[in-house]
């Protein structure tokens, strides 16, 4: 990757009338402020539609959009939407915070308005959309309708003859549910229209998006109904073991995430044709892709389904290189970073030596130890490397500042120097922009320099995580110009 800067915002953290971040104006808005701030990146995380949680590395699907991130504005400039529709609901108390609530019961009555006058009427582009991506927008749209049918049930718990696909009542379904089913159709026709446009407004202006592909897939979702042989299933379409990763410092329970584990031997037999896919749709939604958990190539931890932690979980060897081949021989050439974080052992460096993709150093890991040769530090650093003060699991780096131990917070004091005249946020960016690594990417809540308020996510814990937005103000021509000087001065432009 080039020597370059970037900016980490979620799009639903972006400021929106209407309750969430959307693929609207503000969104081309803050494109214009990265323009301004000399940035070459936005790293925007995945954009799945989400579920229970609100996590978006926990998607219903793959290939889809997430339907709260349609811009309603946007629809009635098309003639889909009026304004008495949308404009006079409330779309919560905060615009601070995202009530995800208001956006399950409001947003999709919503969205059904402008879908049935599509569907009234529909275009030769919403036509064109549908041939095109009936592969996975068929069994999407029905999953969908089927999950609201059965009052947002997870997979696991609908009648048997559905969730095991029977024929029948497949086809029963899809009679039954067909409105439902042309309606979910119809949001990600308008989901991949305004996300066509976004791109292209962002490339046109030399912003690339950098794009996150969640590497395990949900329990409920799309892919483990469809293609079940993919997973380590019982013969109930269960998981006896799930994903997760061990206890350690941040976590002494560790992490049980609950994702099925794949069935790493049967993708072999196929040459991963499953992962070529998948990573062939999220490609092209993006211009980077960054894959999350990159040690579960090496090696993934494997949890007993239905422990509460993570503490009788065990190592089992992962793909390795030969995915990574394979993966690459069949989708062409790409630009990857690798999410290199957690517990790295030999084998996972040497794989990520091996593939030649950036890995990523996060300076608030780098003081933990006291270690002056602790590959965090940005002296250690090497240029093929994606540096951030923090990702979207970490606390903002003020708030970071303030919580961490004292011997931790003494360090990084000493080390940056940030008893200097210049804000503690300032001196974290400026010593990531000084270093060797070919990219940094700062998320906007260090740039804006607020504390643990702004947090978007705190991992092994449940609720209140991806709540975060950007005030209104946030994109201002100071900030821009305080950025883009510093881009310039470390060359980064």
């Amino acid at each position: 990757m080039k020597r370059a800067a970037g900016v980490l915002l979620p799009i639903t953290s972006l400021p929106s009338d209407y309750g969430i971040g959307t693929l609207g104006r503000q969104a081309r808005k803050f494109i214009d402020f990265l323009v301004r701030a000399r940035q070459s990146y936005w790293q925007v995380l995945p954009i799945g539609p989400t579920g229970y949680g609100d996590s978006p590395y926990q998607t219903f699907c793959s290939y889809a959009g997430n339907a709260y991130l349609i811009d309603l504005d946007d629809l009635h400039e098309r003639g889909y939407l009026k304004p008495s529709e949308y404009q006079p609901l409330n779309w919560g108390s905060s615009p601070s915070r995202i009530d995800y609530g208001r956006m399950y019961t409001q947003r999709y009555a919503v969205l059904h308005q402008a879908a049935s006058r599509l569907n009234d009427h529909p275009t030769p582009e919403y036509q064109d959309f549908l041939a095109q991506e009936g592969y996975w927008l068929n069994d999407y749209a029905l999953f969908m309708a089927l999950k609201f049918e059965h009052g947002g049930s997870a997979l696991q718990k609908w009648p048997e003859a559905e969730r095991w696909r029977e024929y029948a009542a497949l086809q029963a379904a899809r009679q039954r549910l067909a409105a439902e089913v042309s309606f979910w159709e119809a949001v990600q026709y308008f989901f991949f229209a305004q996300w066509k446009q976004l791109k292209q407004y962002a490339n046109e202006r030399g912003i690339e998006l950098i794009g996150d592909l969640p590497i395990y897939a949900a329990l409920d979702s799309v892919e483990v109904w469809t293609e079940p042989q993919q997973f380590q299933l019982n013969q109930d379409y269960l998981p006896d073991l799930v994903s997760g990763c061990p206890p350690d410092a941040f976590s002494p329970d560790g992490q049980v995430w609950g994702n099925p584990l794949y069935n790493w031997e049967a993708m072999k037999q196929d040459h991963y044709d499953w992962w070529c896919r998948r990573m062939v749709r999220q490609r092209s939604f993006y211009d980077v892709l960054r894959i999350d958990h990159f040690r579960g190539i090496a090696g993934y931890y494997c949890i007993p389904a239905g422990d509460p932690d993570a503490r009788n979980g065990h190592w089992t060897k992962g793909p390795g290189l030969p995915f990574l081949e394979e993966v690459q021989k069949q989708i062409g050439p790409s630009r990857f970073i690798a999410e290199d974080l957690g517990y790295l052992t030999p084998d996972v460096l040497e794989l990520l030596r091996q593939s030649g993709f950036p890995g990523m150093r996060v300076l608030e890991f780098a003081f933990d130890n006291g270690d002056p040769d602790c590959a965090y530090l940005p002296h250690r650093y090497i240029p093929n490397c994606v540096a951030y003060t923090g990702t979207h699991d970490n606390d903002t780096c003020l708030g970071w500042l303030h919580t961490a131990p004292k011997s931790v917070a003494a360090m990084a004091k000493d080390y940056l120097h940030l008893n200097r005249e210049e804000p503690a946020n300032w001196t974290m960016i400026r010593a990531l922009y000084q270093s060797v690594a070919d990219t940094v990417i700062i998320p906007m809540q260090d740039l804006l320099g607020l504390g643990s308020e702004a947090r978007i996510n705190t991992p092994s814990t449940f609720g209140g995580n991806w709540l975060w937005r950007c005030d209104r103000k946030a994109f201002s021509a100071a900030l821009a110009r305080k950025l883009a000087a510093m881009v310039w001065l470390y060359g980064r432009c």
